[in-house]
């Protein structure tokens, strides 16, 4: 029976965290194969370890999760040099890029397959398929080439996450010590990241998450997720727990619920959601949450702009005066509201393009004078292929294109519009990118991040101070003073706190 590497290349940040998305994959093929964990972030040499199992000739499948990124810089040279020196290896990604870009990743010609989205249940099926010589065909949520075409199967119904098997910590510990994936952040000292959910009942037209789950949503009970975690606190002492979920916060009764049972065990904790939802959930409820120790929520602000917000699919139920009023609802609840904000977005002229960076920028400030606590995180327009969407086909009308080589995307041009700082995008000028960053500079310096543990108060005042005139008198423009300083002491930029 063949053996299977599950390998995660390295992220962008600097510390160590539960491998989810893979354990959820050893998980399903637990006691039917037997798997290794290669993990980038704890690895000096990733390929080398690789390597060193393909050696053995035991091992025939090569499984890589890959987000956009980093990820992809560790990823594409690793399945090249597997694949030109064990080409019998097969090779399957899974994750947000290769679902949202299959064409350039399955005719890189040394990708084999993709998973589609959850792999709970498609990726041992298609193990089996390959290992018994049988069709593939059928098998839900995998793309793969046939005769030259791209084939991709249909989508499976989001798996009821209670019926899961439960995820091999212990396993994992004999790859990589679990404490080393308990890292000292904002929120504790021991932070775990965990998983209690999978998918979003929302359609926003710039979300990735949106073409692989369908405005799908399944979650694990507040029990389960409270055993889970008390299990881990329990053996290897975590303290705080990073929620990775694309929206936590999407059930009431389950959050609440949740916060009342992790209550006792005096844990801190983050995760994301949507203003509209959370802006109904109730006084009392709010109070629960942060009783039971959520310290900060991330949120998906994305414009004070009413029509941006329809563009972007996410008008309706949200809007630029909700933005505000959430912001300082939540300072009676001592909660830290993280908005995210995407600036850039298309419009008919480039004076048009301007005037909504100029109104954000107004915006924000308009935030941060009702609740100063409020984290902000920019990031500029970056399309994701979203069918159907009349946002993506301005985009697709404007001119702009993705790379059409996988090995593209790992240019310092690309990898930065995965990250959203700096887009290829037609519409956007150097000039509104730079003052968009010289923005975010400026007003991280009257504001430095509370994530950033690194940086103390005395630092805190001394930038606040320098960075202040600026600020209130709308001077933006060449913040080198600011810059100098952030690097000297090696500020954090304010991020979504579990990426």
């Amino acid at each position: 029976m063949s053996k299977i590497i599950l390998f995660n290349p390295k992220s962008a940040v600097a510390k160590h965290r539960v491998p989810n998305s893979l354990l959820n994959i050893a998980a399903s093929v637990e006691g039917k194969y037997e798997w290794v964990i290669v993990d980038g972030n704890c690895e000096a040499d990733p390929l080398k370890k690789i390597e060193s199992y393909l050696a053995t000739g035991e091992y025939n499948y090569l499984g890589i999760t890959v987000m956009p990124g980093p990820q992809l810089r560790g990823a594409i040279p690793v399945s090249k040099a597997v694949k030109e020196k064990y080409p019998h290896t097969k090779t399957i990604w899974g994750g947000y890029f290769p679902s949202t870009q299959p064409k350039a990743v399955l005719e890189s010609g040394y990708v084999d397959f993709i998973i589609n989205g959850p792999g709970d249940h498609a990726f041992p099926l298609l193990i089996d398929a390959l290992e018994n010589n049988t069709p593939y065909e059928f098998i839900k949520n995998i793309i793969y080439r046939a005769n030259g075409d791209i084939i991709k199967n249909g989508k499976e119904d989001l798996i009821d996450q209670e019926t899961l098997p439960p995820l091999p910590y212990d396993k994992l510990g004999r790859f990589y010590s679990m404490e080393k994936y308990l890292g000292r952040t904002y929120l504790g000292e021991k932070t775990l990241a965990y998983h209690s959910s999978i998918g979003c009942p929302f359609t926003c037209s710039f979300c990735a998450v949106v073409p692989i789950y369908e405005a799908r949503w399944k979650a694990k009970s507040a029990k389960t997720v409270y055993k889970d975690i008390k299990y881990i606190k329990d053996k290897w002492g975590a303290d705080a727990i990073e929620f990775h979920d694309n929206n936590f916060f999407v059930s009431e009764k389950r959050t609440v619920e949740f916060a009342k049972l992790i209550a006792p065990e005096k844990m801190s904790w983050w995760g994301m959601a949507r203003i509209d939802t959370m802006d109904k959930f109730s006084d009392a409820s709010l109070a629960a949450i942060r009783e039971g120790g959520c310290k900060i929520i991330f949120f998906g602000a994305e414009s004070g702009n009413n029509l941006i917000l329809e563009q972007l699919d996410k008008g309706g139920t949200q809007t630029g005066d909700q933005i505000i009023r959430f912001a300082e609802r939540l300072k009676k609840f001592d909660i830290i509201p993280e908005y995210s904000f995407v600036l850039g977005t298309p419009a008919p002229t480039p004076q048009q393009v301007q005037a909504q960076i100029d109104f954000e920028i107004d915006f924000i400030k308009k935030v941060k004078a009702v609740n100063p606590r409020t984290e902000i995180v920019l990031y500029t327009y970056s399309p994701v292929p979203t069918e159907g969407s009349t946002l993506y086909k301005q985009v697709l009308d404007s001119g702009f294109k993705y790379p059409q080589k996988l090995e593209d995307w790992i240019s310092p041009a690309w990898e930065n519009f995965d990250m959203r700082k700096n887009p290829l995008t037609p519409w956007l000028t150097p000039e509104m990118i730079d003052k968009i960053r010289d923005f975010e500079t400026v007003l991280n310096g009257v504001y430095p991040t509370v994530t950033d543990i690194r940086l103390n108060d005395l630092k805190r005042r001394s930038i606040k101070l320098i960075a202040g005139l600026r600020y209130k008198i709308n001077l933006y423009k060449y913040p080198y003073e600011i810059k100098l300083l952030q690097r000297v002491w090696k500020y954090r930029q304010p991020e979504i706190q579990g990426f």
